[in-house]
């Protein structure tokens, strides 16, 4: 029996773990759930390590191919989304190979609990060449991480360590180890190897098929791709948190879980395939690996039994394998919760006079995305980070300047810094007219309020230099930067008249903190029932602490307001009142 302590962790918390014990010096990120997380478990180690939130997610990765380079471990951390825009050097670098070991944390989400699609990063690693991990539970995502840069000095290959949404946020026990004294390599200077312009990458190319087909053959006796064999009649191959649910569904069948997913260990499924009578390849979102088996002419049923969306379960596993319908209590009947803006979120008083003004809005991810549903229903697209401002250009160069005087593009301020500062120069210097606003809440909001280049203070807690956003939109040539209260309904309604109306670019910055960032004191309104007109105009913005009692007056609820006085203001009848004033 082991005397190590044991803990039940989150699997972000486990990764975390893993990383420290594996002797990690410096970690990049930008927070993108289900990522999020692992960066702020990894700063209660700051004192042992380096940690940082970037500007985006290429900043991050490269930050860390920089480490890797000067002879420490380093890592950097993204959702899937962010995977793309960390392609740029994840592709290269593993043409370069590592010198310190390099991991790069990828978190996917089936069934897009939080994201605008629900692509698969197996898919994207094998492009890139990148060998990739897979833990099941929070235990494995410990070791893994250990393995990781193991494998990744041991083969001189950066590794992807692929999670999901569900191992990212459930909880398992995990076993606490020592943090490993790496001795940091020394740096040898090597062009042919670090600068990869065409003729040295031609090279590299070679050497990376090289060390692929070493790993591809260490695959097949690797400890984390498990043969587990019982009744031969069925066998399963399977990986990630879907192998949980295949232990669920089917306890007897054989099962082969691949810890590690690119490259596939060919000779151990070829030799598993053999035994059993009839193979499953059970796996979420794409046929990553049912596509590779069947090109070897091993038969196996997978995606025409089950579905490239979503997230499976044991009971979908024995639908598809034994045709069983299980017997599933019917569940309860719970009112539905779309989501919504918070009460007191100064975007909402944004949207509410673009809305009032009958403006379209290019929109970007965050927070504000959810200005698209009802009762705003105001942002018309969402693509992906910065994609406001430069969509919008494209409308104006599609249809005309005139065209977008009833359109603005609308992103927060992390995400301007994050992509949309280059748009907004592209914007400028190809003479586009468009008006932006910026609504700036001080804080990474969607995730959970980090702190990003323009808050004045770094992951570690270190104060520091906070980006002039305003400063910043002048430098890269914006002749009309106005800031304004989110909240002063009159001004913000009249700067937008006035910057849409201009021919030349504008920037409006909704300079007004998330209100859940505020400690102070809220004020408290109240609907007087006797001076209601029942008119509805503060219903219009759809705070969700206001609601209608039975007779048609306006009722707030004191438990939710924040006291952002927005109903206050749209009602011109006094119904609303200020009972107590806050100190905010």
């Amino acid at each position: 029996m082991s005397d190590k302590k044991r803990v039940i962790m989150l699997g972000n918390e486990a990764i975390a773990r893993g990383a420290y014990e594996a002797g990690v010096k410096v970690s990049a990120a930008y927070p993108g759930t289900p990522s999020t997380e692992i960066s702020e478990y990894l700063v209660q180690y700051k004192d042992d390590l380096y940690c940082e939130w970037s500007p985006n997610e290429k900043v991050a990765t490269e930050v860390a191919i920089g480490a890797s380079v000067s002879g420490v471990r380093a890592m950097s951390c993204m959702k899937h989304v962010g995977f793309n825009v960390a392609a740029d050097p994840a592709y290269t670098v593993s043409y370069m190979g590592v010198n310190g070991g390099l991991v790069i944390v990828v978190a996917d989400d089936p069934g897009l609990y939080s994201s605008q699609n629900e692509q698969d990063t197996r898919m994207a690693a094998r492009a890139a060449q990148l060998p990739v991990l897979e833990p099941s539970d929070s235990s494995e995502a410990k070791e893994f991480m250990k393995l990781a840069f193991e494998l990744s000095e041991q083969f001189d290959r950066p590794f992807v360590f692929r999670t999901t949404t569900r191992l990212a946020h459930s909880q398992g026990v995990v076993e606490l180890g020592e943090r490993r004294k790496i001795v940091d390599k020394p740096y040898e200077k090597n062009i042919r190897r670090t600068v990869m312009m065409p003729a040295n990458a031609k090279l590299r190319h070679v050497e990376i098929e090289k060390k692929n087909l070493e790993l591809a053959m260490a695959a097949n006796t690797l400890a984390v791709n498990r043969v587990e064999m019982k009744d031969t009649k069925i066998g399963v191959i399977t990986s990630g948190i879907p192998y949980q649910y295949v232990k669920e569904a089917l306890p007897e069948a054989s099962v082969l879980k691949l810890g590690m997913v690119n490259p596939l260990p060919k000779n151990l499924i070829k030799e598993f395939a053999s035994k059993v009578e009839k193979l499953y390849i059970v796996e979420e979102l794409d046929p990553v690996i049912e596509e590779q088996v069947k090109s070897w002419g091993v038969e196996a049923a997978g995606k025409e039994l089950f579905t490239v969306q979503g997230e499976y379960s044991a009971n979908m596993i024995r639908r598809a394998i034994l045709r069983e319908e299980p017997d599933i209590a019917v569940p309860a009947k719970v009112p539905v919760r779309p989501p919504i803006l918070c009460p007191g979120c100064p975007h909402r008083s944004v949207y509410y006079v673009v809305k009032k003004l009958n403006l379209h809005v290019a929109g970007d991810i965050g927070c504000y995305t959810l200005g698209a549903v009802a009762p705003l229903c105001v942002v018309d697209t969402t693509i992906c980070m910065g994609a406001s401002i430069s969509s919008l250009h494209g409308m104006e160069k599609a249809k005309g300047k005139d065209y977008i005087k009833n359109w603005v593009a609308a992103i927060g301020d992390s995400t301007f810094l994050h992509t949309g500062v280059n748009s907004l120069m592209n914007m400028v210097y190809n003479n586009g007219t468009g008006t932006v606003l910026i609504l700036d809440n001080s804080t990474t909001g969607m995730t959970g309020h980090q702190d990003h280049a323009a808050t004045g203070r770094t992951l570690q807690g270190d104060p520091t230099y906070a980006i002039d956003i305003p400063a910043l939109c002048r430098s890269i040539g914006v002749k009309n930067v106005t800031e304004v209260n989110a909240f002063d309904l009159e001004a913000l309604e009249r700067v937008i008249r006035e910057e849409t109306a201009k021919d030349e670019v504008s920037v409006i910055i909704t300079k007004t903190p998330c209100v859940l960032l505020s400690k102070g004191k809220k004020p408290l309104y109240t609907a007087c029932e006797d001076k209601c007109k029942k008119c509805g105009m503060c219903m219009k913005p759809g705070c969700p602490a206001m609601t209608k009692r039975e007779n048609g007056t306006i009722r707030i609820d004191d438990t939710m307001c924040t006291g952002c006085g927005l109903c206050k203001d749209l009602c011109k009848f006094g119904a609303i009142e200020l009972v107590k004033a806050g100190d905010r």
